[in-house]
Protein backbone atom coordinates (compact mmCIF):
# COMPACT_ATOMS: atom_id res chain seq x y z
CA UNK A 1 0.00 0.00 0.00
CA UNK A 2 1.44 3.51 -0.59
CA UNK A 3 -1.18 5.30 0.59
CA UNK A 4 -3.00 5.78 4.20
CA UNK A 5 -5.95 3.00 3.58
CA UNK A 6 -8.92 1.62 5.57
CA UNK A 7 -10.43 -1.65 4.75
CA UNK A 8 -12.55 -4.72 5.59
CA UNK A 9 -11.50 -8.71 6.01
CA UNK A 10 -14.20 -10.89 4.93
CA UNK A 11 -14.68 -13.46 2.97
CA UNK A 12 -17.28 -13.62 0.56
CA UNK A 13 -18.84 -17.32 1.96
CA UNK A 14 -19.53 -14.88 5.15
CA UNK A 15 -21.89 -12.52 3.32
CA UNK A 16 -25.81 -12.70 3.90
CA UNK A 17 -27.45 -15.01 1.50
CA UNK A 18 -30.76 -16.68 1.93
CA UNK A 19 -28.75 -19.59 -0.24
CA UNK A 20 -26.74 -21.08 2.78
CA UNK A 21 -23.94 -19.20 1.93
CA UNK A 22 -22.74 -15.89 0.85
CA UNK A 23 -21.76 -15.48 -3.12
CA UNK A 24 -21.43 -13.11 -5.57
CA UNK A 25 -24.76 -11.64 -6.30
CA UNK A 26 -26.66 -9.47 -3.89
CA UNK A 27 -25.09 -9.61 -0.52
CA UNK A 28 -21.56 -8.73 -2.65
CA UNK A 29 -23.26 -5.46 -4.71
CA UNK A 30 -24.70 -4.56 -0.90
CA UNK A 31 -21.41 -4.79 1.22
CA UNK A 32 -19.79 -2.62 -1.34
CA UNK A 33 -22.33 -0.52 -1.07
CA UNK A 34 -21.98 -0.07 2.57
CA UNK A 35 -17.70 0.03 2.89
CA UNK A 36 -17.76 3.05 0.57
CA UNK A 37 -20.42 4.76 2.76
CA UNK A 38 -18.20 3.65 5.88
CA UNK A 39 -15.12 5.00 4.54
CA UNK A 40 -13.71 1.96 3.31
CA UNK A 41 -11.54 1.73 0.41
CA UNK A 42 -10.13 -2.20 0.57
CA UNK A 43 -11.95 -5.54 0.80
CA UNK A 44 -9.86 -8.09 1.78
CA UNK A 45 -11.01 -12.19 1.37
CA UNK A 46 -9.26 -15.42 1.72
CA UNK A 47 -8.37 -17.11 -1.32
CA UNK A 48 -10.85 -18.11 -3.36
CA UNK A 49 -10.61 -21.32 -4.85
CA UNK A 50 -12.37 -24.26 -4.85
CA UNK A 51 -12.11 -26.15 -1.35
CA UNK A 52 -11.80 -30.14 -0.06
CA UNK A 53 -14.11 -31.79 2.15
CA UNK A 54 -12.34 -29.65 4.85
CA UNK A 55 -13.76 -26.46 3.47
CA UNK A 56 -10.59 -24.52 4.06
CA UNK A 57 -10.01 -21.65 1.78
CA UNK A 58 -6.24 -22.75 2.27
CA UNK A 59 -6.54 -25.89 1.44
CA UNK A 60 -8.36 -25.98 -2.52
CA UNK A 61 -8.08 -28.46 -4.90
CA UNK A 62 -6.87 -25.58 -7.89
CA UNK A 63 -4.61 -22.52 -7.34
CA UNK A 64 -6.32 -21.37 -10.53
CA UNK A 65 -10.28 -22.34 -10.40
CA UNK A 66 -12.72 -20.68 -8.82
CA UNK A 67 -15.17 -21.86 -6.14
CA UNK A 68 -18.70 -22.70 -7.10
CA UNK A 69 -19.34 -22.35 -3.81
CA UNK A 70 -19.15 -18.94 -4.71
CA UNK A 71 -21.62 -18.79 -7.58
CA UNK A 72 -24.91 -16.64 -6.80
CA UNK A 73 -27.86 -18.61 -7.86
CA UNK A 74 -29.97 -15.49 -8.17
CA UNK A 75 -27.50 -13.96 -10.98
CA UNK A 76 -27.76 -17.69 -13.13
CA UNK A 77 -31.59 -17.30 -12.69
CA UNK A 78 -31.04 -13.51 -13.95
CA UNK A 79 -29.04 -14.42 -16.40
CA UNK A 80 -31.20 -16.91 -17.75
CA UNK A 81 -29.21 -19.68 -16.62
CA UNK A 82 -31.73 -21.27 -14.49
CA UNK A 83 -35.63 -22.00 -14.98
CA UNK A 84 -37.72 -19.55 -13.51
CA UNK A 85 -38.89 -22.40 -10.85
CA UNK A 86 -35.83 -23.32 -9.91
CA UNK A 87 -35.25 -21.57 -6.58
CA UNK A 88 -38.77 -22.35 -5.25
CA UNK A 89 -38.60 -24.18 -2.77
CA UNK A 90 -34.98 -23.33 -1.86
CA UNK A 91 -34.34 -25.60 1.51
CA UNK A 92 -34.11 -23.03 4.72
CA UNK A 93 -30.53 -22.74 5.34
CA UNK A 94 -28.91 -20.96 8.86
CA UNK A 95 -28.25 -17.47 8.56
CA UNK A 96 -25.68 -17.47 11.17
CA UNK A 97 -22.71 -20.32 9.58
CA UNK A 98 -22.95 -22.38 6.93
CA UNK A 99 -24.16 -25.76 6.90
CA UNK A 100 -21.74 -27.07 4.38
CA UNK A 101 -22.93 -30.80 4.74
CA UNK A 102 -26.66 -29.32 3.24
CA UNK A 103 -24.88 -26.45 1.14
CA UNK A 104 -22.51 -28.15 -0.84
CA UNK A 105 -24.73 -30.93 -2.61
CA UNK A 106 -27.47 -28.57 -3.04
CA UNK A 107 -25.53 -26.08 -5.18
CA UNK A 108 -23.91 -28.63 -6.97
CA UNK A 109 -27.06 -30.03 -8.14
CA UNK A 110 -28.43 -26.49 -8.76
CA UNK A 111 -25.01 -25.68 -10.73
CA UNK A 112 -25.88 -29.34 -12.97
CA UNK A 113 -29.36 -28.33 -13.27
CA UNK A 114 -28.40 -24.83 -15.12
CA UNK A 115 -25.88 -26.64 -17.31
CA UNK A 116 -28.53 -28.78 -18.34
CA UNK A 117 -30.49 -25.55 -19.10
CA UNK A 118 -27.63 -23.88 -20.79
CA UNK A 119 -27.44 -26.41 -23.16
CA UNK A 120 -30.95 -26.49 -24.34
CA UNK A 121 -31.56 -22.96 -23.95
CA UNK A 122 -28.64 -20.45 -24.17
CA UNK A 123 -29.20 -18.07 -27.14
CA UNK A 124 -25.90 -18.53 -29.54
CA UNK A 125 -24.07 -15.08 -28.40
CA UNK A 126 -23.81 -16.59 -24.72
CA UNK A 127 -22.33 -19.88 -26.08
CA UNK A 128 -20.37 -17.77 -27.95
CA UNK A 129 -18.71 -16.29 -24.63
CA UNK A 130 -18.23 -19.86 -23.68
CA UNK A 131 -16.06 -20.85 -26.07
CA UNK A 132 -14.10 -17.55 -26.09
CA UNK A 133 -13.59 -18.22 -22.65
CA UNK A 134 -12.73 -21.77 -22.62
CA UNK A 135 -10.38 -21.18 -25.55
CA UNK A 136 -8.48 -17.86 -23.90
CA UNK A 137 -5.10 -18.84 -23.86
CA UNK A 138 -4.54 -16.86 -20.38
CA UNK A 139 -6.32 -19.96 -18.69
CA UNK A 140 -6.78 -22.59 -21.45
CA UNK A 141 -3.83 -24.57 -20.17
CA UNK A 142 -5.14 -24.74 -16.08
CA UNK A 143 -9.06 -24.53 -17.31
CA UNK A 144 -8.40 -28.17 -19.18
CA UNK A 145 -6.34 -29.76 -16.18
CA UNK A 146 -8.60 -28.46 -13.80
CA UNK A 147 -11.92 -29.72 -15.85
CA UNK A 148 -10.32 -33.21 -16.16
CA UNK A 149 -9.19 -33.59 -12.96
CA UNK A 150 -12.81 -32.81 -11.97
CA UNK A 151 -14.52 -35.03 -14.36
CA UNK A 152 -12.13 -37.91 -13.40
CA UNK A 153 -12.61 -37.02 -9.16
CA UNK A 154 -16.49 -36.81 -9.79
CA UNK A 155 -16.13 -40.58 -11.44
CA UNK A 156 -13.84 -42.03 -9.37
CA UNK A 157 -16.26 -41.01 -6.15
CA UNK A 158 -14.04 -38.52 -4.85
CA UNK A 159 -10.88 -40.36 -4.65
CA UNK A 160 -7.43 -38.60 -4.37
CA UNK A 161 -5.62 -38.74 -7.71
CA UNK A 162 -3.24 -40.79 -5.99
CA UNK A 163 -5.66 -43.41 -5.82
CA UNK A 164 -6.99 -43.52 -9.73
CA UNK A 165 -6.05 -45.86 -12.01
CA UNK A 166 -1.95 -45.96 -11.83
CA UNK A 167 -2.16 -44.98 -16.05
CA UNK A 168 -4.54 -42.05 -14.65
CA UNK A 169 -2.52 -41.57 -11.96
CA UNK A 170 0.86 -41.12 -13.53
CA UNK A 171 -0.80 -38.90 -16.74
CA UNK A 172 -0.09 -41.77 -19.59
CA UNK A 173 -0.95 -39.95 -22.84
CA UNK A 174 -3.55 -43.06 -24.06
CA UNK A 175 -4.70 -42.95 -20.84
CA UNK A 176 -5.55 -39.11 -20.87
CA UNK A 177 -6.57 -39.59 -24.30
CA UNK A 178 -9.34 -42.07 -24.09
CA UNK A 179 -10.45 -40.67 -20.48
CA UNK A 180 -11.48 -37.08 -22.15
CA UNK A 181 -13.45 -38.98 -24.71
CA UNK A 182 -15.31 -40.96 -22.04
CA UNK A 183 -15.90 -37.96 -19.81
CA UNK A 184 -16.51 -35.26 -22.84
CA UNK A 185 -19.54 -34.26 -21.50
CA UNK A 186 -18.42 -34.17 -17.32
CA UNK A 187 -15.19 -32.05 -18.53
CA UNK A 188 -17.70 -29.51 -20.72
CA UNK A 189 -19.73 -28.96 -17.20
CA UNK A 190 -16.57 -28.20 -15.34
CA UNK A 191 -15.53 -25.65 -17.56
CA UNK A 192 -19.18 -23.90 -17.81
CA UNK A 193 -18.47 -23.68 -13.60
CA UNK A 194 -15.43 -21.68 -14.65
CA UNK A 195 -17.26 -19.45 -16.92
CA UNK A 196 -20.10 -18.89 -14.95
CA UNK A 197 -17.77 -18.12 -11.47
CA UNK A 198 -15.34 -15.82 -13.63
CA UNK A 199 -18.25 -14.01 -15.53
CA UNK A 200 -20.30 -13.65 -11.98
CA UNK A 201 -16.87 -11.96 -10.00
CA UNK A 202 -15.99 -9.85 -13.20
CA UNK A 203 -19.21 -7.91 -12.23
CA UNK A 204 -18.46 -7.61 -8.78
CA UNK A 205 -14.94 -6.09 -9.49
CA UNK A 206 -16.13 -3.96 -12.21
CA UNK A 207 -18.71 -2.64 -9.11
CA UNK A 208 -15.77 -2.56 -6.52
CA UNK A 209 -13.37 -0.04 -8.80
CA UNK A 210 -16.86 1.97 -9.51
CA UNK A 211 -16.86 2.72 -5.79
CA UNK A 212 -13.25 3.14 -5.30
CA UNK A 213 -13.07 -0.13 -3.25
CA UNK A 214 -9.34 -1.55 -3.82
CA UNK A 215 -9.95 -6.16 -3.92
CA UNK A 216 -7.30 -7.77 -1.64
CA UNK A 217 -6.82 -11.39 -2.32
CA UNK A 218 -4.85 -13.72 -0.62
CA UNK A 219 -2.76 -17.00 -2.06
CA UNK A 220 -1.88 -19.64 0.20
CA UNK A 221 2.51 -20.34 -0.10
CA UNK A 222 1.48 -24.14 -1.28
CA UNK A 223 -0.97 -25.82 -2.75
CA UNK A 224 -2.92 -29.37 -1.82
CA UNK A 225 -2.03 -32.72 -2.65
CA UNK A 226 -4.81 -33.74 -3.69
CA UNK A 227 -4.80 -30.88 -6.27
CA UNK A 228 -4.88 -30.45 -10.17
CA UNK A 229 -1.56 -28.28 -9.96
CA UNK A 230 0.03 -31.38 -8.09
CA UNK A 231 -1.72 -34.10 -10.40
CA UNK A 232 -0.72 -32.02 -13.43
CA UNK A 233 2.38 -31.23 -12.56
CA UNK A 234 4.46 -33.68 -10.25
CA UNK A 235 7.85 -32.65 -11.27
CA UNK A 236 7.34 -29.44 -9.46
CA UNK A 237 6.78 -31.31 -6.11
CA UNK A 238 8.74 -33.53 -3.47
CA UNK A 239 6.77 -36.64 -4.76
CA UNK A 240 7.69 -40.74 -4.88
CA UNK A 241 6.77 -42.25 -8.16
CA UNK A 242 3.15 -43.18 -6.66
CA UNK A 243 2.26 -39.40 -6.25
CA UNK A 244 2.75 -39.65 -2.28
CA UNK A 245 5.29 -36.92 -0.83
CA UNK A 246 8.56 -37.40 0.73
CA UNK A 247 7.99 -34.41 2.83
CA UNK A 248 5.64 -31.92 3.57
CA UNK A 249 4.90 -28.02 4.47
CA UNK A 250 4.46 -26.43 8.20
CA UNK A 251 5.74 -24.36 11.15
CA UNK A 252 7.59 -25.07 13.80
CA UNK A 253 6.14 -24.52 17.41
CA UNK A 254 4.89 -21.19 17.79
CA UNK A 255 2.04 -18.69 19.51
CA UNK A 256 -0.54 -21.15 17.77
CA UNK A 257 0.45 -24.53 18.90
CA UNK A 258 3.34 -26.20 20.73
CA UNK A 259 3.76 -28.99 18.44
CA UNK A 260 3.86 -26.93 15.37
CA UNK A 261 1.58 -27.05 12.78
CA UNK A 262 1.86 -29.80 9.90
CA UNK A 263 -0.22 -28.78 7.22
CA UNK A 264 0.89 -31.44 5.01
CA UNK A 265 1.37 -29.68 1.69
CA UNK A 266 3.82 -31.28 -0.73
CA UNK A 267 6.84 -28.71 -1.06
CA UNK A 268 8.36 -27.41 -4.52
CA UNK A 269 11.00 -28.28 -6.37
CA UNK A 270 12.38 -25.09 -6.54
CA UNK A 271 15.48 -26.06 -8.94
CA UNK A 272 13.12 -27.29 -11.32
CA UNK A 273 10.85 -24.38 -11.09
CA UNK A 274 13.82 -22.56 -11.58
CA UNK A 275 14.97 -23.93 -14.25
CA UNK A 276 11.24 -23.57 -16.64
CA UNK A 277 11.77 -19.79 -15.10
CA UNK A 278 9.30 -19.96 -12.67
CA UNK A 279 6.91 -20.30 -15.21
CA UNK A 280 4.18 -21.88 -12.81
CA UNK A 281 4.77 -19.20 -10.37
CA UNK A 282 4.19 -16.70 -12.65
CA UNK A 283 0.63 -18.20 -14.32
CA UNK A 284 -0.33 -18.41 -10.93
CA UNK A 285 0.30 -14.99 -9.94
CA UNK A 286 -1.01 -13.86 -12.86
CA UNK A 287 -4.26 -15.48 -12.21
CA UNK A 288 -4.08 -13.92 -8.72
CA UNK A 289 -4.03 -10.41 -9.94
CA UNK A 290 -6.74 -11.16 -12.52
CA UNK A 291 -9.48 -11.51 -9.47
CA UNK A 292 -7.72 -8.77 -7.44
CA UNK A 293 -5.64 -5.08 -7.40
CA UNK A 294 -3.32 -6.44 -4.49
CA UNK A 295 -2.46 -10.00 -3.56
CA UNK A 296 -1.54 -10.62 0.34
CA UNK A 297 0.65 -13.71 0.18
CA UNK A 298 0.59 -16.16 3.18
CA UNK A 299 3.34 -17.68 4.59
CA UNK A 300 6.18 -15.26 2.94
CA UNK A 301 8.61 -16.35 5.33
CA UNK A 302 9.03 -19.82 2.59
CA UNK A 303 10.64 -17.71 -0.08
CA UNK A 304 13.48 -17.07 2.12
CA UNK A 305 13.42 -20.76 4.10
CA UNK A 306 10.69 -23.39 4.68
CA UNK A 307 10.35 -26.17 7.40
CA UNK A 308 10.45 -29.46 5.80
CA UNK A 309 9.21 -32.47 7.59
CA UNK A 310 9.46 -35.79 6.64
CA UNK A 311 6.19 -37.18 5.19
CA UNK A 312 6.30 -40.27 8.22
CA UNK A 313 5.71 -37.55 11.13
CA UNK A 314 2.83 -37.22 13.22
CA UNK A 315 3.42 -33.24 14.13
CA UNK A 316 5.61 -30.34 12.92
CA UNK A 317 8.34 -30.76 15.28
CA UNK A 318 11.21 -32.77 13.89
CA UNK A 319 11.65 -30.90 10.64
CA UNK A 320 14.37 -28.92 9.49
CA UNK A 321 14.92 -25.79 7.90
CA UNK A 322 15.41 -25.51 3.88
CA UNK A 323 16.31 -22.72 1.42
CA UNK A 324 14.01 -21.16 -0.70
CA UNK A 325 14.21 -19.09 -3.86
CA UNK A 326 15.17 -15.98 -2.93
CA UNK A 327 15.34 -13.10 -4.77
CA UNK A 328 15.20 -14.83 -7.91
CA UNK A 329 11.69 -15.90 -8.25
CA UNK A 330 10.25 -12.10 -7.69
CA UNK A 331 12.73 -11.08 -10.19
CA UNK A 332 11.16 -13.34 -12.77
CA UNK A 333 7.75 -12.39 -11.32
CA UNK A 334 8.28 -8.41 -12.25
CA UNK A 335 10.19 -9.14 -15.36
CA UNK A 336 7.08 -10.89 -16.59
CA UNK A 337 4.12 -8.80 -14.53
CA UNK A 338 5.60 -5.95 -13.69
CA UNK A 339 5.73 -4.18 -10.57
CA UNK A 340 3.06 -6.17 -8.69
CA UNK A 341 1.26 -5.52 -5.24
CA UNK A 342 2.19 -7.91 -2.95
CA UNK A 343 1.58 -7.73 0.64
CA UNK A 344 3.51 -10.25 2.74
CA UNK A 345 2.70 -12.29 5.57
CA UNK A 346 5.72 -11.96 7.63
CA UNK A 347 4.49 -13.41 10.85
CA UNK A 348 5.80 -16.69 12.92
CA UNK A 349 9.50 -17.25 13.80
CA UNK A 350 10.88 -15.04 11.14
CA UNK A 351 14.68 -14.25 11.07
CA UNK A 352 16.97 -11.89 9.35
CA UNK A 353 17.06 -13.11 5.89
CA UNK A 354 12.97 -13.31 5.85
CA UNK A 355 13.58 -9.51 6.42
CA UNK A 356 15.84 -8.66 4.22
CA UNK A 357 14.53 -10.83 1.63
CA UNK A 358 10.97 -8.59 2.05
CA UNK A 359 11.89 -5.26 2.91
CA UNK A 360 14.86 -5.72 -0.63
CA UNK A 361 11.65 -6.23 -2.98
CA UNK A 362 9.64 -3.84 -0.63
CA UNK A 363 6.97 -5.27 0.18
CA UNK A 364 5.02 -4.37 3.56
CA UNK A 365 4.86 -6.64 5.83
CA UNK A 366 1.61 -7.53 8.78
CA UNK A 367 1.69 -6.34 12.59
CA UNK A 368 -1.26 -7.68 14.39
CA UNK A 369 -2.64 -6.18 17.65
CA UNK A 370 -3.49 -9.13 19.27
CA UNK A 371 0.13 -10.42 19.49
CA UNK A 372 1.23 -7.42 21.42
CA UNK A 373 0.23 -7.85 24.28
CA UNK A 374 2.07 -11.00 25.50
CA UNK A 375 5.13 -8.76 26.57
CA UNK A 376 6.23 -5.61 26.81
CA UNK A 377 7.43 -3.00 23.77
CA UNK A 378 6.15 -5.55 21.42
CA UNK A 379 6.83 -5.00 17.84
CA UNK A 380 3.05 -5.92 17.18
CA UNK A 381 2.06 -2.40 19.22
CA UNK A 382 1.20 0.37 16.68
CA UNK A 383 4.37 2.34 18.77
CA UNK A 384 6.41 -0.24 16.82
CA UNK A 385 4.97 -0.28 13.64
CA UNK A 386 6.21 1.81 10.51
CA UNK A 387 4.55 3.29 7.22
CA UNK A 388 5.02 -0.08 5.06
CA UNK A 389 2.81 -2.39 6.89
CA UNK A 390 -0.52 -3.43 7.05
CA UNK A 391 -2.03 -3.41 10.35
CA UNK A 392 -4.78 -6.03 12.06
CA UNK A 393 -6.57 -6.30 15.42
CA UNK A 394 -6.22 -10.05 14.12
CA UNK A 395 -6.70 -11.74 11.17
CA UNK A 396 -9.07 -15.07 10.22
CA UNK A 397 -6.95 -17.40 12.37
CA UNK A 398 -7.03 -15.51 15.33
CA UNK A 399 -10.26 -15.24 17.83
CA UNK A 400 -11.98 -11.91 17.66
CA UNK A 401 -10.69 -9.28 19.31
CA UNK A 402 -13.72 -9.66 22.14
CA UNK A 403 -13.23 -13.44 22.04
CA UNK A 404 -9.25 -13.00 22.41
CA UNK A 405 -9.19 -10.55 25.37
CA UNK A 406 -12.18 -12.47 27.54
CA UNK A 407 -9.45 -15.74 27.05
CA UNK A 408 -6.39 -13.60 27.45
CA UNK A 409 -4.79 -14.30 30.36
CA UNK A 410 -4.94 -11.63 33.16
CA UNK A 411 -1.61 -9.48 32.65
CA UNK A 412 -2.46 -9.51 29.03
CA UNK A 413 -5.67 -8.01 29.72
CA UNK A 414 -4.09 -5.43 32.16
CA UNK A 415 -1.99 -4.40 29.58
CA UNK A 416 -4.16 -4.02 26.37
CA UNK A 417 -6.46 -2.11 29.19
CA UNK A 418 -3.28 0.13 29.44
CA UNK A 419 -2.24 0.41 26.55
CA UNK A 420 -5.84 1.17 24.58
CA UNK A 421 -7.32 3.12 27.34
CA UNK A 422 -10.24 0.98 27.01
CA UNK A 423 -12.63 -0.91 29.48
CA UNK A 424 -13.16 -4.09 28.58
CA UNK A 425 -16.47 -3.95 26.38
CA UNK A 426 -15.25 -1.07 24.41
CA UNK A 427 -11.76 -3.38 24.36
CA UNK A 428 -12.73 -4.47 19.91
CA UNK A 429 -13.53 -0.90 19.01
CA UNK A 430 -10.50 0.48 20.87
CA UNK A 431 -8.03 -1.90 18.78
CA UNK A 432 -9.62 -0.45 15.16
CA UNK A 433 -8.82 2.68 16.35
CA UNK A 434 -5.62 2.01 17.71
CA UNK A 435 -5.00 0.41 13.81
CA UNK A 436 -6.30 3.53 12.34
CA UNK A 437 -4.63 5.69 14.15
CA UNK A 438 -1.30 4.19 13.46
CA UNK A 439 1.70 4.90 11.20
CA UNK A 440 0.42 2.40 8.97
CA UNK A 441 -0.37 2.61 5.99
CA UNK A 442 -2.85 -0.33 5.86
CA UNK A 443 -5.61 -0.47 8.85
CA UNK A 444 -7.30 -3.58 8.58
CA UNK A 445 -9.78 -5.28 10.79
CA UNK A 446 -12.25 -8.65 10.31
CA UNK A 447 -15.31 -7.61 10.30
CA UNK A 448 -16.66 -9.45 13.41
CA UNK A 449 -14.23 -6.58 15.46
CA UNK A 450 -15.69 -3.84 13.57
CA UNK A 451 -19.22 -5.25 15.40
CA UNK A 452 -17.83 -5.97 18.19
CA UNK A 453 -18.33 -9.58 18.17
CA UNK A 454 -17.72 -12.64 20.54
CA UNK A 455 -15.57 -15.54 20.03
CA UNK A 456 -18.59 -17.46 18.65
CA UNK A 457 -17.98 -15.56 15.20
CA UNK A 458 -14.38 -16.53 15.29
CA UNK A 459 -13.77 -17.56 11.56
CA UNK A 460 -10.95 -20.26 12.10
CA UNK A 461 -8.99 -22.13 14.73
CA UNK A 462 -5.48 -23.93 13.41
CA UNK A 463 -4.83 -26.81 14.28
CA UNK A 464 -8.84 -28.08 14.82
CA UNK A 465 -9.48 -30.18 12.07
CA UNK A 466 -13.52 -29.49 11.52
CA UNK A 467 -16.26 -26.51 12.13
CA UNK A 468 -13.90 -23.95 10.88
CA UNK A 469 -14.73 -21.05 8.09
CA UNK A 470 -18.36 -21.49 8.82
CA UNK A 471 -19.28 -17.99 10.18
CA UNK A 472 -21.43 -15.94 8.56
CA UNK A 473 -22.61 -12.00 9.28
CA UNK A 474 -25.82 -10.59 9.48
CA UNK A 475 -27.70 -8.88 7.20
CA UNK A 476 -29.24 -6.38 9.81
CA UNK A 477 -25.85 -5.50 11.32
CA UNK A 478 -24.88 -3.19 8.05
CA UNK A 479 -26.70 -0.12 9.61
CA UNK A 480 -26.26 3.19 8.29
CA UNK A 481 -25.19 4.08 11.92
CA UNK A 482 -22.41 1.46 11.83
CA UNK A 483 -21.09 3.00 8.74
CA UNK A 484 -21.04 6.63 9.83
CA UNK A 485 -19.17 5.70 12.71
CA UNK A 486 -16.58 3.45 10.49
CA UNK A 487 -15.94 6.61 7.88
CA UNK A 488 -16.07 9.13 10.75
CA UNK A 489 -12.67 7.24 12.13
CA UNK A 490 -11.47 6.87 8.40
CA UNK A 491 -11.93 10.62 8.42
CA UNK A 492 -10.20 11.65 11.19
CA UNK A 493 -7.17 9.47 11.17
CA UNK A 494 -6.57 10.10 6.94
CA UNK A 495 -7.75 7.30 5.59
CA UNK A 496 -10.35 8.61 3.22
CA UNK A 497 -10.61 11.60 1.22
CA UNK A 498 -12.74 14.11 2.20
CA UNK A 499 -15.43 14.97 -0.92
Amino acid sequence: MTRRRAGILLHPTSLPSRFGIGDLGAGASAFLTWAAAAGQTVWQMLPLGPTTDFNSPYQCLSAFAGSPMLIAPSELLADGFLPASALKGTPKFPEEHVDFGAVVPWKEALLRRSWQHFRRFAPPLVRGELEAFRGDPAQAGWLEDWSLFSAIKARSGGKAWQEWDVNLRDRQPEALSAVRKELAEEVEFHCFVQFLFFRQWDRVKTEAGRRGVTLFGDIPIYVALDSADVWANPHYFTLEANGEPTAVAGVPPDYFSATGQLWGNPLYRWDRLESDGFSWWIDRLRMAFRLTDMVRIDHFRGFAGFWEVPASEQTAVNGRWAPGPGAKLFAAIRQALGDVAIVAEDLGVITPDVVELRTSQGFPGMRVMQFGFGEINSEHLPHRWDRSTVAYTGTHDNDTSRGWFEKAPAHEQRRALAYLGATADSVPWSMVRAVYASVADGAMAPLQDVFGLGGDARMNFPGKAGGNWGWRARRESFTPDAAARLRELAELTGRVVLV
